[in-house]
């Protein structure tokens, strides 16, 4: 028997940063993401000879053990430890004997949610292995449990959700530790004109989002007016944006994009940096109506509006900057999960 899963990257068009604490616990927030065709994968081949290999594909990085009912984390592929280590304290109480290999289509530090959707990839092949009575926000809630809690790692709470569910989401993050997600029915056709117009640049640079997230969180829990005002504003985007998409005003996501844009950067130093503000105003200048850069800032993908046929000037225009358009879909479906 094999075990195989995998859950949808995302995109975050908007409110990014409210789904944070303190500013989520202190006040809200909202957002809205959608899913894309760039998945993380896993694949469990059960084991009786009591060893335990993880191995990840993409980073070429391989671990083995034998007997253990408990991994140390090291620094070498500790998201998969952590899940192991939670799946036998909460479900198997005993050692596990398996091969495990994951394989992600963007790199880590790309801020489309890579971390998080392996997370619920690799748990979604242990539920299914295991038989583990899971639904999506038990599943979406223990995947964040195991990055945030477990394993001490800064982030939000809105890419858990969106590998789980899948689709264009909006979610709402309570005071009181509660998520809702919202799922939008968006017409076919404005989607196509979406992602026509959206384009997905990487700019082959990453970056390492927990220390931007820790100074954001830094700001709030300071009372940094300037900070909390534009995380506010953020969360307002997040309704802008749900309500242009439903009503098919689709050119209206570039001013959109970009006064979020301009507010995320008022939430802590390192989100942007001048590569990154060139590329957006070369964009702008051929034809791109609004832009962010994908995730908590500092590199990685940027996504870029652009109306009309003004994608073709715009990916042009970048080509010089050692970077590429990313061609991708839209998808409805989140995490899935099977046996062969």
């Amino acid at each position: 028997m094999i075990v195989r899963s995998r859950a949808p990257l995302r995109l975050g068009l908007a409110g990014g940063g409210t789904d944070v604490a303190p500013y989520s616990d202190l006040f809200g927030g909202a957002v809205l993401n959608a899913t894309i065709s760039m998945y993380a994968y896993a694949t469990i081949i059960p084991r009786s000879d009591g060893k335990i290999i993880l191995y990840s594909v993409d980073k070429g990085e391989r671990y083995e053990a034998s007997g253990l009912g408990e991994l140390p984390p090291d620094g070498r592929l500790d998201l998969l430890k952590g899940i192991y280590n939670r799946v036998v304290k909460e479900f198997s109480h005993e050692p596990l004997s398996f091969e495990l290999q994951t394989y992600v289509d963007a790199p880590p530090g790309s801020g489309l949610g890579t971390s998080s959707t392996l997370v619920v990839t690799v748990l979604g092949a242990f539920a299914e292995w295991l038989g583990i009575p899971m639904g999506e926000y038990d599943l979406a809630r223990l995947a964040y449990e195991i990055e945030r809690i477990d394993l001490n790692m800064l982030g939000g709470k809105q890419d858990q959700y969106a590998a789980t569910f899948g689709g264009v989401n909006f979610m709402e993050f309570f005071k009181d530790d509660k998520v809702i997600v919202n799922p939008l029915r968006i017409k076919t056709e404005y989607l196509h004109e979406l992602s026509h117009n959206l384009v997905l640049f990487n700019t082959r640079t990453s970056r390492i989002s927990s220390t931007i997230i820790e100074r954001q969180a830094r700001n709030v829990s300071h009372n940094n007016i300037k900070t909390i005002e534009a995380t506010h504003r953020l969360k307002e985007q997040a309704l802008m944006m749900k309500d242009a998409l439903l009503r098919g005003e689709i050119d209206k996501v570039g001013e959109i994009l970009d006064f979020g844009w301009e507010n995320k950067k008022l939430m802590a130093t390192g989100i942007s940096n001048p590569k990154i503000d060139e590329i957006y105003e070369v964009a702008r200048a051929n034809g791109a109506s609004g832009g962010k850069i994908s995730g908590a800032g500092g590199g990685g993908f940027m996504i870029l509006y652009c109306p009309g046929n003004s994608r073709y000037d715009v990916i042009e225009a970048l080509a010089a900057y050692g970077g590429s358009s990313q061609h991708y879909d839209f998808t409805h479906s989140g995490l899935t999960s099977w046996k062969i």
